[in-house]
């Protein structure tokens, strides 16, 4: 058999322990072998209770591993996604996949340049409630619009609460590569957004243009206090509607799935995915376009 893919966590915040950790630790194809994080109390706790070791840097856990998964602040992940792209090794990559979409460009170039393979959760994606969706909405056609909602209360409280690069960028860089995602691979690619408002409390609308010349919109907020949010994607036109239906797939299987595609990556030499990182370059060009029209 195959020796495992040896992949090392940069984070051990509680997405890191939640999701990242306890599914590549799962996988029987995938070994957690290292763990860094700023706070070094919290990596060792992290990598002793998976069986990794700690790195005393981020070098020094990109030079032990065949591929990095990250669980930081979009910044941080970028300039750092960028160096372990450059020493040959492959990308879990979370999403916004960079905090501005010059830094998301320089992080594809990177990865386009080393030849990795490089794959962004986006949670439902990998879900295959999901992707029938998705393969219902693209044979009915005739979609003449669609409408996003996602609602929520992240930032009032739970474990994200105190996330500071989410408190300075709102919903629209947290759940908006979600919403704006669904919204592209349901109707076609999104080439514009055509209006946005920016109000309280984190209260986000955009109109987008879709380039078959559908319009959409989306609205999203993480500070709407909701237990459980909302997230929905509707689509209209002459086959009627098509809702997203509600999630039955759990986030750890989900992330299960976004590892079988990194390794038949991996091991095929295809570097192209749904949700590789120009997807989130994509993406990352949405939202920057979305926040200057408006704050314009």
């Amino acid at each position: 058999m195959d020796e495992p893919l040896r992949i090392g966590l940069i984070g051990a915040g509680p997405w890191a322990r939640s999701v990242h950790a306890p599914a590549i630790a799962a996988h029987p194809a995938t070994e957690l072998v290292s763990v860094w994080a700023r706070r070094p109390g919290m990596a060792a706790d992290l990598a002793v209770k998976h069986g990794a070791a700690v790195a005393d840097s981020p070098a020094e856990l990109i030079a032990s591993v065949d591929a990095v998964a990250f669980a930081v602040p979009p910044d941080v992940q970028a300039e750092l996604a960028v160096t372990a792209a450059k020493a040959g090794r492959h990308l879990v990559l979370e999403k916004p996949v960079a905090a501005t979409a010059p830094d998301a460009q320089r992080l594809a170039d990177a990865v386009t340049g080393a030849g990795v393979a490089s794959i962004v959760l986006l949670t439902r994606r990998y879900a295959p409630e999901v992707i029938e969706w998705l393969a219902t909405a693209s044979e009915t056609g005739g979609w003449a619009t669609g409408a996003a909602t996602w609602y929520g209360g992240a930032l009032l409280a739970g474990p994200f609460s105190n996330s500071p690069w989410r408190h300075k960028s709102g919903g629209i860089a947290d759940v908006g590569p979600h919403t704006l995602d669904l919204l592209d691979a349901a109707l076609g690619p999104i080439t514009d957004v055509l209006a946005a408002r920016h109000g309280e409390p984190d209260l986000w609308h955009l109109v987008l243009g879709h380039e078959n010349g559908v319009t959409s919109t989306a609205s999203m907020s993480l500070a709407l206090p909701l237990d459980p949010g909302v997230a929905n994607v509707s689509l209209y036109g002459t086959g009627g509607r098509l809702s997203l239906p509600a999630p039955t797939t759990r986030t750890a299987a989900c992330y299960a799935a976004l590892l079988d595609d990194l390794l038949d990556m991996v091991h095929s030499g295809r570097r192209a995915h749904r949700c590789d990182v120009r997807r989130g370059l994509h993406l990352q060009r949405l939202i920057d376009d979305a926040a200057r029209l408006a704050l314009a």
